[in-house]
């Protein structure tokens, strides 16, 4: 493992807390629920292999770590965002109007998502975008017309799907996999159902009928899921005929219990999200606060072992988890080791 150094320097202790005698002695990560179990695992693998304390690792979905990282400087404020999305410009900007103007963004790696179901259930083997639109949408396209969904059961629009009750659990608002999901499946399900098309020639502006096209049913066939993973797996362990969406790694770990879908013809794997071939994935990241550096012992120190290559290289601890090395790995390395932060040239 890479050697640390165990250097904290009082006077930027004093720059980020004058009140405070020292600063707190372990990095705090909150975030994401997809990122969470990989940060976890570097956590604790730091812990034990360096003379710093093992980092305090919380989940909360990545709109809830990016809101608490954007609180403010300081070591009553996290140290770094766990998020399954790219931030987003207004939570730079709420960054910003709390001090928080040196953001480091790192990415670790790619996830897919998946949808799975109970092993012992109805066999869901192959999904496209078109068939959870119109499971799940709140208005469809039927018959020409735009109607809010009527749909109760998969094989009233996809006779190779089966006679089974729709109850679909997927994630909250608040988890940066909701943004993929929307993007990456219900919006393309309601262009090439010609949902989104009726609605413009229906008079809708176009951004309205995108955000149509992302409202999801209200009747209880599809369910918000504001918890982790854990939280979805238990639902669908109470409902034979619940589907449920997850990232790759948490499926992977779960396939005595679950059983997957393929999406558009191809098979979740780590093969086919790092070949560009599975078409619901995406990139996986960190957000760390410059200023927070030389401040809290073993920060810097701890985003350098995090995307190094004997944790998430190829062959790494993380990559038998189920994360899809980056490509990248090594410039991600380098703009670590560089403390470069967002916005900065090239």
């Amino acid at each position: 493992m890479m050697s640390v150094k165990l250097s904290v320097s009082a006077l930027a202790i004093a720059a980020v807390s004058a009140t405070s005698a020292m600063a707190r002695d372990n990095v705090q990560v909150a975030g994401s629920s997809t990122v969470l179990p990989y940060a976890s695992i570097v956590a604790e693998a730091f812990g034990e292999n360096t003379d710093f304390p093992t980092p305090v690792v919380e989940s909360g979905g990545s709109s809830s770590g990016l809101k608490r990282f954007c609180e403010g400087v300081g070591e009553n404020t996290i140290d770094i965002a766990n998020a399954s999305r790219a931030i987003r410009e207004k939570e730079v900007a709420a960054c910003a109007e709390n001090g928080v103007t040196d953001i480091i963004e790192v990415r670790i790696g790619y996830d897919g998502i998946v949808f799975a179901s109970q092993q012992s259930g109805p066999a869901f083997n192959a999904f496209t975008p078109t068939d959870i639109f119109n499971a799940i949408g709140a208005k469809v396209l039927k018959d020409g017309q735009i109607v809010d969904n009527p749909h109760n059961t998969w094989s009233e629009f996809n006779a190779d799907l089966p006679d089974a009750e729709i109850a679909m659990f997927i994630p909250g608002t608040k988890h940066g996999t909701r943004e993929v999901f929307e993007e990456k499946v219900l919006l393309i399900g309601c262009e090439e159902t010609g949902a989104m098309q009726a609605m413009i020639d229906g008079g809708m502006s176009e951004d309205d009928a995108e955000d149509a096209c992302l409202d999801v049913r209200q009747d209880g066939k599809s369910v918000d899921i504001d918890g982790d993973y854990t939280e979805t797996l238990a639902r669908i362990d109470a409902n034979t005929n619940g589907i449920g969406v997850f990232g790759l790694a948490f499926y992977e770990n779960n396939t005595d219990k679950l059983k997957v879908a393929t999406m558009s013809g191809v098979e979740p794997t780590t093969a086919t999200i790092a070949a560009g071939d599975y078409p619901v994935s995406r990139p996986l990241f960190f957000y760390m606060k410059k200023a927070h550096i030389g401040v809290i012992p073993g920060l810097k120190e701890f985003a350098q072992f995090f995307v190094s290559d004997d944790l998430a290289g190829p062959d790494s601890p993380l990559a038998n988890y189920g994360l899809v090395s980056d490509p990248e790995l090594a410039k991600t390395q380098q703009m670590v080791a560089d403390e470069k932060v967002m916005g900065a040239d090239m």
